[in-house]
């Protein structure tokens, strides 16, 4: 059975609409699973995700992620929802609180309590797509008027996915949701966080296998190496440094502790070129892989073989359509 793979679109700098939507095309036709649009501060997802939907017909469309603060859950449910009549049910709701820092500072928005929240945006959403009268109790909202959306979606359930990595988050996700976004676990802890979130769901009367996991770490393959690391090394040292407690703390418990002060010490005497030389490459390594073919199918193997289900893969073809579909074929297996 083929491997499943997905890939990203950028949410920042400068981006060529047309040649998105070619690659799209390219990405459907060659067999990839499903596309992930980030938002963050950038752009947001939905407008990306109506391009990719109209110009694709088989790859599902994903959000990676939208978080659970700046829109309600029924505004979340009415996007959901018209992309996967668009999409003819190829949606994938992927949920996530982000962090005080984008919620405070760029929403406004106070970012406690982000369980509650995220246990009754799930709870609301799964309502709304069911059609089931909006009649709600919860702690943060109270809908008492017993609405329905007024059109009918192509199914009465989107999945949904989350991206967590503190415990009751992780408990949560795995006994609620239908996928599970890991967040920076480094490759060889990997298969330990995974069994012990699939005990999680067997313990709650799950099918171990019922929830899909997601790669935490992207596959790069491509021949410009120094590049492509360059960019992963500031990915990954802007994380550590700069944005909040959540991520440095999951470093942390993985290991990479020293690794974290260093970075962010480096980062705030020097600033960001500094923060990301001190980042060591055996953290680098961790995170994700970057080169050639063969070396990505052996870390595509490092993950299933660790319980992944899904497999984030970025694929510099130059360009050339036939050159990243002959990369696709020989990386699903």
């Amino acid at each position: 059975m083929a491997r499943k793979l997905s890939i990203g679109i950028n949410w920042q700098g400068k981006l060529d609409f047309k040649a998105a939507i070619e690659r799209a095309k390219i990405a459907d036709a060659a067999g990839i699973h499903s596309i992930w649009v980030a938002e963050a501060w950038g752009r947001d997802a939905f407008t990306l995700l109506t391009l990719l939907a109209e110009h694709t017909s088989k790859v599902q469309l994903a959000t990676s992620i939208v978080n659970i603060y700046s829109r309600t859950p029924a505004a979340l449910a009415q996007h959901f929802g018209t992309l996967d009549e668009l999409s003819n049910g190829r949606m994938i709701i992927g949920l996530g609180t982000s962090g005080p820092q984008v919620i405070e500072h760029f929403h406004g928005i106070p970012f406690n309590p982000p369980l509650t929240r995220m246990k009754e945006y799930v709870e609301i959403i799964n309502m709304i797509m069911a059609q089931t009268p909006l009649n709600y109790d919860g702690k943060l909202f109270k809908l008492q008027r017993g609405f329905t959306m007024r059109f009918e979606t192509p199914r009465k359930h989107i999945p949904i996915w989350i991206a967590s990595l503190n415990k009751k988050s992780v408990e949560f996700t795995a006994k609620k949701a239908d996928g599970w976004l890991p967040v920076m676990i480094p490759i060889n802890s990997l298969k330990k966080a995974i069994a012990d979130f699939r005990a999680i769901a067997t313990a709650a009367g799950r099918e171990p296998r019922a929830v899909a996991v997601k790669a935490p770490g992207h596959v790069t393959v491509t021949a410009n190496v120094d590049r492509a690391v360059a960019g992963h090394a500031a990915n990954v040292a802007f994380y550590a440094a700069r944005m909040g407690t959540f991520y440095s703390e999951q470093l942390t418990r993985f290991g990479f502790g020293d690794d974290v002060q260093k970075v962010k010490q480096a980062w705030d005497g020097g600033g960001s070129k500094a923060g990301t030389a001190a980042l060591s490459p055996k953290l680098l390594g961790e995170l994700g892989y970057i080169g050639g073919v063969e070396g990505a199918i052996e870390r595509l193997k490092a993950q299933e073989e660790a319980g992944v289900d899904l497999h984030p893969v970025e694929i510099d073809a130059g360009g050339k359509p036939g050159e990243f579909e002959k990369t696709v074929a020989r990386l699903l297996g």
